[in-house]
């Protein structure tokens, strides 16, 4: 029942969000006061941000061990899939009316709440048996658990390393290759399609692989494929490096994933994604600031090699992470 009641607050944390996402949207195209739109950028930001957690938790709990890899590397595929073509939709509602992205935004984060609260989710998934570090009643349990804070500061840097497709690339690929950002957004389309064809098949053919080895190899592509681009300086290389740490992004972020859900204790899942997805939001603060200003004073060269050597403190530390161990099953008489 334990895990039923897990799995039922879950889907409550992610129907709330979506709902009370929906109405902020609507409510955004109403606002001309920057002030009052600070505040409610703040508040939709807390709503929105608080179903990753919920929905990572909700995946653990529904899907056997054995297939969280692939589960999350599902989960990713959607998100992909949505992030190819949400842009176009909403450039062509941009050119109707600005405020359609606010009611189209909003419409569909309510239909998602309406089709998680009226559809019929199976529940009844048996218990993994699986055996968690400490006890999972203790409060703040993410706090006690060593070797968990080792594997969270672990992944901040691959996590950095990542975030430079957003920050110093493009104007890498724009300044130093001499592209333009039409053809920028062309290379970008080989990450997306690489992850819609390859992600879900490869995850689930190395779901048996210990976490070190898969996180460690995910982990080490990241960095040599942004590392690399200190040596490109065509298309050619471009696209290659763009491949290789695709691959590693592929294997690394369900891995990282997966392996939360494994360690955390059944009952504190939702508070380890909550600390797990802090991870991210440091490296989306700080990686493409970084990378940025790095360029400017460095240049791409000693920019790429510098984030090379970040991206392999991460590969360090994937050495060192605890295994998930398991339940010895009770025997039947």
């Amino acid at each position: 029942m334990g895990k039923l009641s897990d799995k039922i607050g879950s889907l409550k944390v992610m129907r709330g969000s979506l709902v009370f996402s929906g109405i902020s949207l609507f409510i955004f195209s109403f606002i001309k006061d920057y002030s009052l739109t600070m505040v409610i950028v703040f508040i939709w930001s807390i709503i929105n941000e608080a179903f990753r957690p919920a929905n990572m938790s909700f995946i653990s709990d529904v899907v056997d061990a054995s297939q969280r890899r692939t589960a999350f590397a599902l989960s990713r595929l959607a998100i992909n899939l949505g992030m190819s073509i949400g842009p176009v939709i909403g450039g062509l509602l941009s050119l109707i009316n600005f405020s359609l992205l606010f009611y189209v935004d909003g419409f569909t984060a309510l239909a998602a709440g309406a089709y998680l609260a009226f559809s019929k989710l199976h529940l009844n998934t048996p218990e993994v048996h699986t055996i968690q570090r400490g006890d999972p009643e203790l409060k703040f349990a993410v706090l006690k658990d060593k070797a968990y804070l080792f594997f969270l500061v672990g992944i901040i840097p691959a996590n950095i390393v990542f975030f430079q497709h957003i920050g110093a690339m493009p104007i890498f690929v724009v300044n130093d290759l001499g592209f333009t950002t039409a053809a920028f957004g062309l290379f970008a389309a080989v990450n997306t399609v690489l992850i819609i064809i390859a992600e879900v098949p490869l995850n689930e053919m190395m779901k048996n692989w210990t976490y070190k080895k898969s996180l460690f190899l995910g982990a080490l592509l990241c960095s040599i494929g942004f590392g690399g681009m200190a040596f490109v300086s065509g298309g050619t290389g471009l696209v290659v490096s763009i491949i290789i740490w695709t691959v590693g992004e592929m294997i690394y972020f369900p891995g990282t994933a997966a392996y939360v859900s494994e360690v955390a204790p059944p009952k504190k899942r939702g508070e380890y994604m909550g600390y797990f997805q802090v991870t991210f939001s440091i490296a989306f603060m700080l990686g493409p600031w970084l990378g940025t200003e790095l360029y400017e004073r460095l240049g791409a060269f000693n920019l790429w090699i510098i984030i090379f050597g970040i991206g392999m403190i991460s590969v360090l530390f994937m050495m060192f992470i605890k295994e998930r161990k398991e339940f010895p099953r009770k025997r039947e008489s």
